[in-house]
């Protein structure tokens, strides 16, 4: 039997291990002056805190992580390989691309590093 974190569907699993990897990375390979963090708005929330968060600001669809580095704003959002973007995805990636924002998304860890190393967000190479 598998066992998965509450609220979480089994098919998110591999992306979180994507996003895991990319956290190990950062935290040993960012960039000098890049701040990066997730935005936790995934998962099942019960109706009524929905309702909270979304009068809070929370938006469906805003990627993954996020970087900021010399005054520019980068969107990562990540994707096992296979997986499609939710149209919800796809039109927050639009509208920030639209604000001036780099924002994309990646299939795959080494998709998703090569495109953080291509920014300038990591330093080095991976081993």
């Amino acid at each position: 039997m598998r066992h998965v974190a509450v609220g979480q569907p089994a098919r998110n699993r591999s992306e979180d291990a994507i996003q895991r990897a990319i956290i190990r990375h950062l935290e040993t390979r960012a960039a000098p002056n890049t701040f990066w963090f997730h935005v936790p708005n995934g998962g099942y929330r019960r109706p009524a805190e929905a309702k909270i968060l979304k009068s809070l600001g929370v938006v469906r669809g805003t990627p993954d992580l996020c970087f900021v580095k010399d005054g520019r704003a980068y969107f990562l959002e990540l994707k096992a390989p296979g997986r499609p973007l939710s149209p919800a995805q796809e039109e927050v990636l639009i509208k920030l691309r639209d604000c001036g924002a780099i924002a994309t998304h990646a299939h795959g860890l080494d998709q998703a590093l090569a495109w953080l190393q291509a920014r300038g967000l990591l330093k080095g190479e991976v081993q």
